[in-house]
């Protein structure tokens, strides 16, 4: 029960020193280690999950305590900057306080429910983090989406989640408005925004009036938490339902093992904040306590990202590894960063040469991390574990990870097959609830005992994982399996290859081939290609297997790409096969 999980906090809150007049002695271990070891046990499954669990009221106004308590370093929660000069930095208090008023917006001035659905599209500005709280405050299911999505992105997604709201800024505001009429759930418009616009509430404005007293929803721990809509990788996005205890409580042990956070630390990631990383970051920073460092980085670029880090005492970064590639292209020596301590990437497969490089020039050592929208981290390389370069790491508990063939057969060390997480007899409560609307996607994304993920990979007799692909991205050629990510990884060594995809391509001889799609460095962009196709070529062939090398070369200038960043291999291969 919600009230067996307050009852434990405040019971450790009063044994410790100096707060609700307790009795003066030091307790073995401070508070906030013994409350979040508390939800760390029920993140790791030594503990049931309670009956009724919300993050707002059962982490977040915690942490407010302790803070008030003089239990944490004097950081801030929140951390946001600009570039430009322009900062905000709020305490958890601080966060409370404002968050109420936000949830009082949400539930008094718009009218919504508990239940009913919000659609967040803002880029990294401080009221993303506000109304992502408000919606927790309210029972309000939240759906965030990137700031780049087109008139038709928005139609599908308000169309399909049948949304009630939107909250959003001025660049998007004139699509919302454009498809309006065709989205009959949509009712209520919030523009973050200084200026006024016709049919929307301006949520700065409303902010500034409204009450901060706000008694929280009680939420049970299964209800709706977010709908995250997939990546769309193959076929249209489908809607990803997670739970209240799902993501307020499945970060906890990935916060505190492989992002190895405490209440000291500053966390920067980079990511959109429609990404599901955003959540990740959210819920494994503010369940240990840690500050969120945001930067509005209207557009990625190295130099703002190294200046960012020497200036700011941020100690944790998390990048996905595109954005690595681009910042060992700078000279790491001109930069010093003075208090970060721990790297981390995920989103896509990590090239082992950029995790080289990064280490060789800041001696920090990158961990990567691998999961889905529809789960928490699967894998981790947890800091201070043994790095496989190559590895996306271990099993991340409370996950048993296998791979397994088409049946849900567990296979050997050693044999490729699909990552999958064992859902019998017992579901991970760290998990989805389902994809909302499709009861046949659901189902078929489990075999025997197992939910299948969709990706490729083998596991070596140490139980270290190695990622091959999406399933429908391993090529077959002349009988030879082979997974692009191979591949892309041998490529990426080459230091005229910017970024590549690589796909099947149709050959009458060998059936398919293999195909790389190459985005050129700078540097490079004037070689004569058939002379830099065939250095590639042999390049590939001298850093992996000779049968895996590209028989088929490309040269283009960008790269077809989700609006989540992750490349649409898919649309190549669609587009080789002539389908």
């Amino acid at each position: 029960m919600r009230l067996w999980l307050r009852c434990r906090v405040l019971q450790v809150l009063k044994s410790s020193r100096g707060f609700c007049g307790s009795h003066g002695h030091l307790s073995p271990l401070p508070a906030p280690q013994k409350i979040v070891g508390t939800w760390e046990a029920i993140s790791l499954g030594r503990q049931p999950v309670p009956e009724y669990f919300n993050f707002a009221h059962d982490v977040l106004d915690v942490w407010s305590q302790l803070e008030k308590a003089g239990h944490r370093p004097p950081n801030p929660a929140f951390w946001w900057v600009d570039g430009k000069g322009a900062e905000v930095k709020w305490s958890f208090e601080e966060l409370g306080h404002r968050s109420r008023k936000a949830a009082n917006i949400l539930a008094s001035t718009c009218g919504l429910q508990p239940g009913d659905r919000m659609m967040l599209v803002l880029p990294r500005l401080p009221e993303w983090w506000l109304a992502s709280v408000a919606c927790m405050r309210t029972g309000v299911v939240m759906i965030p989406g990137v700031s780049q999505l087109t008139e038709k992105d928005l139609k599908y997604r308000l169309q399909t989640s049948r949304a009630k709201s939107i909250i959003t800024s001025d660049a998007l505001a004139p699509q919302v408005d454009a498809i309006s009429a065709d989205c009959p759930s949509l009712r209520v418009k919030l523009l973050v925004s200084d200026s006024g616009r016709p049919g929307w509430m301006n949520f700065r404005e409303l902010l500034r009036e409204a009450s901060a007293e706000h008694t929280c929803v009680q939420t049970k721990s299964r209800d709706a938490l977010a709908i995250y809509f997939t990546s769309g990788t193959t076929g249209n996005p489908k809607m990803v339902e997670h739970s209240q205890s799902s993501y307020g409580l499945g970060f906890v042990a990935s916060g505190r093992q492989w992002v190895a956070l405490t209440e000291s630390d500053i966390f920067w990631n980079t990511t959109d904040t429609g990404w599901v990383k955003a959540a990740w970051t959210l819920f494994s920073a503010w369940s240990n306590g840690s500050c969120i460092f945001v930067h509005e980085l209207p557009r990625v670029n190295a130099k703002v990202i190294l200046n960012t880090l020497s200036k700011f005492p941020i100690t944790t970064l998390c990048c996905v590894p595109t954005i690595f590639r681009l910042l060992v292209q700078e000279d790491l020596t001109r930069y010093q960063f003075h208090s970060l301590r721990h790297c981390l990437t995920g989103g896509e497969a990590l090239n082992p040469d950029v995790r080289e490089k990064w280490k060789n020039q800041t001696g920090l050592e990158l961990y990567e991390g691998y999961g889905q929208s529809e789960t928490v981290v699967i894998c981790a390389n947890p800091r201070g574990s043994t790095i496989k370069a190559g590895s996306m790491g271990k099993a991340s508990p409370p996950y048993d990870v296998q791979i397994v063939d088409d049946e849900g057969h567990i296979l050997s060390p050693g044999e490729e097959g699909n990552i999958a997480v064992r859902v019998r007899p017992t579901r991970p409560f760290c998990f989805f609830n389902c994809y909302l609307d499709n009861p046949e996607k659901t189902a078929a994304s489990e075999r025997g005992d197992f939910y299948i993920t969709g990706d490729r990979a083998h596991m070596d007799k140490d139980g270290y994982f190695w990622f091959m692909g999406r399933s429908d991205d391993v090529i077959n050629s002349s009988s030879y399996r082979i997974g692009p990510v191979e591949v892309e990884s041998a490529l990426a060594e080459h230091p005229a290859v910017l970024e590549s995809a690589v796909v099947s391509s149709p050959d009458p001889t060998r059936g398919e081939v293999v195909k790389a799609f190459i985005v050129l460095s700078p540097t490079y962009s004037s070689h004569d290609p058939e002379a830099l196709t065939r250095e590639l070529q042999e390049h590939v062939k001298r850093v992996t297997a000779p049968y895996k090398y590209p028989r088929k070369v490309a040269f283009v200038s960008e790269l077809p790409k989700t609006v989540s960043g992750k490349i649409q291999r898919s649309k190549l291969r669609s587009q080789e096969w002539g389908r």
